[in-house]
Order: C-alpha cells, then sequence, then structure tokens
C-alpha cells in the first residue's frame, strides 16, 4: 500500500539477486598502495581492479569503501553494510589472529564464507560466492598484479612532448597560451604565471598529453572532472577549454579552502589538492593539528603530506581517504612555486585595470595572489 515502509532485508537475506536489482556491489578494504587508494578522484589498488572487474561481470557498479582495521572490515560484513571484504584471506588471518581469541568477535573469521580469490562473504551469500569463484581464475590475481606493476612503472610518467619553459626568457613570452593564461586566471583572480608555472608541472605545454592515470590535455584534467566541470570529451585537448575548465576547479578548490586566511598560504593548499585530492590534504591539516602543528601554514602540513605514505599514519583513525603517494604532491606544490617565481622575474605582470580595458589584460585581484600580494 502506498505510504508504507519498504521491507528491508536482513543481511542473511541479501545475495547476488539482491545485489544485481540494486546496480551496486559494496566491497570494503584497507587502505594502501596494495589495496585501494584515491589519486585526483579516480580508485586505483590491487583488490579495486580485481573488485571492480568482477562487479562489472555481474553487471553492476563497484562501491569501494575503506575500513579502518580488520576488526571494522568483519563487523560491516557481518552488518550488511558491505557485500565482501576485498582483501585476500590470508592476509586478514594476520590482522585477526588477535582477535580469534576474544570473547567480544570469537573466531571472526570463521563467520564468513572464504572464495578461490581468497575474499571473504558472508556464509550466506551463497550465490554471490559462487558467482566470484566462476569469475576466477588460477591466473587472475597474477594478471591483476602485473598491470598494477606496469602502472607503478608508469606512475610518473605523462605522454607528452615537452616544450621550453619559456618562448623567449629575454621577451618575457612564456608560451603560446599567455593570452588563454591571462583571461582565465583573471576570472579566478590568480596571477597568470603561476596558471603558467602549473600547466608546464601538469603537462609540459603539451595540449595532447595523457597521464598514467587518464589525466588529458594541457592541466591534464580526469575524465570525471572533466565531466564534473562540463568539458566534454570532444573539446578536452582543445587548449582553451582545457584551460577554462582547470580555473573553474582551481575556484572551487579555492573556495574549498576558504578557512586558510592568508591567501599566500591558501595557494599551496589548493595545489596540493588538484594533484592529491581535497581530501587527502584535510587529512594531513588533521593530522597536523592532532601532532601540534599549524594546520594553516603549509611548511607545517607538507611534512603530513609526505607521513600519508606510511601505513602509520593512512591508518590513522583520524585520516578519512587513506593512502596517498603523497612525495609527489609535496614534490608538485614545492616545483610549481619554485617555477612561478622563475616566471615572475622573467614575464610581466598584468597592468592595472583602468576603464573599458578588456578583461584578458586586468590584474588579478589583490585578495587573491596578485602580484602586490604574491611574493615569498
Amino acid at each position: 500500500m502506498f505510504g508504507e515502509p519498504e521491507e528491508q532485508l536482513s543481511p542473511e537475506d541479501y545475495d547476488l539477486a539482491d545485489i544485481q536489482a540494486s546496480g551496486e556491489l559494496i566491497a570494503v578494504t584497507l587502505s594502501g598502495p596494495d589495496t585501494y587508494y584515491e589519486y585526483r578522484g579516480q580508485g586505483f589498488g590491487l583488490q579495486f581492479d580485481m573488485a571492480e572487474a568482477f562487479a562489472r561481470s555481474i553487471g553492476v557498479r563497484l562501491r569501494m569503501e575503506m575500513a579502518p582495521d580488520t576488526a571494522a572490515l568483519l563487523s560491516r560484513l557481518k552488518s550488511g553494510e558491505a557485500d565482501l571484504i576485498a582483501l585476500e584471506f590470508d592476509s586478514l588471518l594476520l590482522f585477526t589472529d588477535t582477535l580469534a581469541g576474544s570473547k567480544a568477535v570469537p573466531n571472526p573469521v570463521r563467520q564468513f564464507h572464504p572464495l578461490r580469490s581468497r575474499w571473504l562473504v558472508r556464509n550466506e551469500s551463497r550465490h554471490l560466492a559462487d558467482a566470484i569463484d566462476r569469475w576466477w581464475h588460477d591466473d587472475t590475481r597474477q594478471r591483476y598484479i602485473a598491470a598494477e606493476q606496469q602502472r607503478r612503472t608508469d606512475a610518473t610518467r605523462v605522454r607528452r612532448r615537452m616544450r621550453p619553459q619559456m618562448l623567449s626568457p629575454r621577451g618575457g613570452v612564456i608560451s603560446s597560451y599567455d593570452d588563454i593564461f591571462r583571461r582565465h586566471a583573471a576570472t579566478i583572480g590568480w596571477d597568470w604565471r603561476l596558471l603558467a608555472a602549473q600547466c608546464y608541472q601538469e603537462s609540459g605545454f603539451d595540449p595532447q598529453a595523457v597521464s598514467w592515470a587518464g589525466a588529458q590535455g594541457l592541466m591534464q584534467i580526469m575524465p570525471a572532472t572533466a565531466a564534473h566541470l562540463g568539458l566534454p570529451r570532444s573539446e578536452v585537448y582543445d587548449p582553451d577549454r582545457n584551460i577554462g575548465a582547470a580555473a573553474r576547479y582551481l575556484h572551487e578548490l579555492t573556495e574549498l579552502f576558504a578557512d586558510i586566511r592568508d591567501p599566500r598560504e591558501r595557494i599551496n593548499f589548493v595545489l596540493a589538492a588538484y594533484n592529491g585530492g581535497h581530501g587527502h590534504v584535510r587529512d594531513a591539516m588533521t593530522l597536523a593539528r592532532k601532532h601540534g602543528h599549524n594546520p594553516q601554514r603549509w611548511e607545517e602540513v607538507d611534512p603530513f603530506i609526505l607521513a600519508l605514505a606510511s601505513p602509520a599514519y593512512y591508518r590513522d583513525p583520524a585520516v578519512r581517504f587513506g593512502y596517498l603517494r603523497g612525495s609527489e604532491t609535496s614534490g608538485y606544490v614545492r616545483s610549481i612555486r619554485t617555477r612561478w617565481n622563475v616566471y615572475r622575474g622573467a614575464a610581466q605582470p598584468m597592468p592595472v585595470a583602468r576603464p573599458g580595458m578588456p578583461v584578458s589584460k586586468v590584474r588579478p585581484r589583490s585578495d587573491f595572489l596578485s602580484d602586490s600580494v604574491a611574493h615569498d
């Protein structure tokens, strides 16, 4: 009858057909480079790749979630918050040796159904277990390990043809895209030379650049980010549209860090988030605060960006987004700041606005890193 609440299935009743009807498989794992991590909004890691492939095989999308420890993994599976644990059974046993003798959680692993893939599902999810075992082959894990190893080899690579860092140092010309940088930087209140410095870091001024992770174009925009920003696939390699979309994204990130009071500091956090993700930067800020440092100062947060590559930190209960390739994000900010200083010494700033002057020639507002406030 209309208005009556829908019948809720208990975890014991929830199996493969219910997952397919919902259109979503929920897997839970621990964060880490060998399991699951996010990079620019995209999931990566061996367990993520395998779980995503299995989800596709049964016609659903994957929702991968992280738990802080194995006790939480087991609890979420038992309660029905997750459909499977995407962590190898042998690894799980290592982590649960101390739990096995606990009165609160007696023999926790034995409550679940181990699979050929060494994942776990509830004992009652027999059809899901059968589907995973049919999908899993003897060489499945090795194929995904090989793909992950290749990804790590490619992880610092961008397929691009590097252009000079400056076309004409004597003439103050950074690139053939300087007018585009000026126009879009003005809309977000940035020094155009900062936008140029970031672009060189991303693509070396190659508009056809593609990264190992699938980022595209001058500003290396991920497909999901492009969709969010309204940048069509057909225009992702267009310099004006790509830089314009990046400017909109930078504006969004600037708004997300509005609590960073000093605009000279804020830019470091925005750049870090463009590379590593807003959530990871917030995690580093949380860790800085927890350890007695000032979360508003980049030089005090940067060590915790680096620390997010260590299990002791990315598995801290205060951390929400897990593992981060921190050395890349830290180096990204440092390299752009260094290059920006070079560009400021060689390329002229935009002139102060006058009545009737086109927007492409307007100096950025002084509240957002214009030339008047940006110097270190």
